[in-house]
C-alpha cells in the first residue's frame, strides 16, 4: 500500500514506512506529515505487523520540517507553523515511540532538525556511512521538538545533547556511533536490508514482552528508584501471563527453541 508522500510495504510481519520526498530530500510538508500519522497508526493497530522499519527514499533519511513551505505560510497568516508541533510533531513522535513492537529506523541519508527526532523516537537506528546530522533548531532560531529534548539526552548523555542543540554544528555518522546515538554504520545501499533483517530477528521475538520493555523504560525515566521497582512488578506480572511466557519456559526446560506469537 502505498500514496504519494509515504509508502507503506509490507513483507510478512515486517511493515516499511518510507519518506517519499527525494527530491526535497524528505523535507516534511503538512500532506507528508499527515500521510505519515496515518499510516503509522495502521502498521499501530495491524496486529499482524510485528516490527517496523521507518527510512527515506533517495539520498536523505529526512531533513526535517520544509523551510519553503513554512515561510510561506508564516507570510500568509497562517496559523499552521505555529500548530505544527501539537498538530503533527508530537503525534508523530509519539506513535513511533509508544509502537507496541520495535521500531527500527533505517538512517539512509542525512536526518536534520525533526529528521533526527523521528529517528532517535525509534528503538533502534542503523547508519549509512559517510552521511550527516544536524539538529539544526537553533540556527533558524527554534527550540526542539519532536522529542529530541527527551530522546537526546538518554541516547548521548545531557553535555552531548546540549552541546548538539545549542551549537547545532553538523556532525558524522561516525561521530553519532561512537556518542551512541547509532546502533551500527553500514554501507549506504546495505542500510535497509541490515535494518529490515534486524526487524525480521525482531518479529520472530517475544513482542508483547518487547513492548512490556519499552512501557517499563518510559516509566523509569521519571521516577524513583520505588517507583520504577513497582512499574516493574506490575509489566512483570503481565508479562508472565502472556503465551509467549509459558511457551518460552516449556522451551526451555525441553532444550527447544520457543516459537512466539506476541500473545
Amino acid at each position: 500500500m502505498s500514496n504519494e508522500l509515504v509508502l507503506l510495504q509490507v513483507q510478512g510481519p515486517v511493515a516499511t514506512v518510507v519518506l517519499n520526498r527525494p527530491e526535497g530530500m524528505n523535507a516534511l510538508v503538512v500532506p507528508m506529515k499527515l500521510a505519515l500519522l496515518d499510516v503509522l497508526q495502521q502498521v499501530h493497530d495491524d496486529a499482524a505487523v510485528r516490527a517496523v522499519v521507518l527510512t527515506g527514499s533517495g539520498r536523505a533519511f529526512c531533513v526535517g520540517q520544509d523551510l519553503k513551505e513554512h515561510a510561506g505560510l508564516l507570510d500568509a497568516g497562517d496559523p499552521a507553523p505555529l500548530s505544527t508541533v501539537r498538530d503533527h510533531y508530537n503525534p508523530i513522535a509519539t506513535l513511533l515511540a509508544s509502537m507496541p513492537k520495535p521500531v527500527v529506523a533505517a538512517v539512509n541519508g542525512s536526518a536534520a532538525g525533526a529528521g533526527l527526532g523521528l529517528a532517535c523516537a525509534c528503538d533502534f537506528r542503523i547508519g549509512a556511512a559517510g552521511a550527516k546530522y544536524t539538529t539544526a533548531f537553533t540556527g533558524i532560531g527554534l527550540t526542539a521538538d519532536s522529542g529530541l529534548s527527551w530522546s537526546l539526552p538518554r541516547l548521548v548523555g545531557l553535555g552531548r545533547a546540549t552541546a548538539l542543540l545549542l551549537l547545532a554544528e553538523p556532525f558524522t555518522t561516525e561521530q553519532a556511533l561512537e556518542m551512541g546515538l547509532l546502533n551500527a554504520v553500514v554501507a549506504p545501499e546495505q542500510v535497509l536490508g541490515v535494518a529490515q533483517e534486524l526487524a525480521a530477528r525482531l518479529a520472530a521475538g517475544p513482542t508483547a514482552a518487547y513492548a512490556l520493555v519499552k512501557q517499563s523504560l518510559v516509566a523509569a525515566a521519571s521516577a524513583t528508584f520505588v517507583e520504577a521497582l513497582a512499574a516493574e512488578d506490575e509489566l512483570q506480572t503481565r508479562a508472565g501471563q502472556t503465551s509467549d511466557h509459558a511457551v518460552a519456559v516449556r522451551a526451555f526446560l525441553a532444550k527447544e527453541k520457543p516459537v512466539f506469537t506476541g500473545r
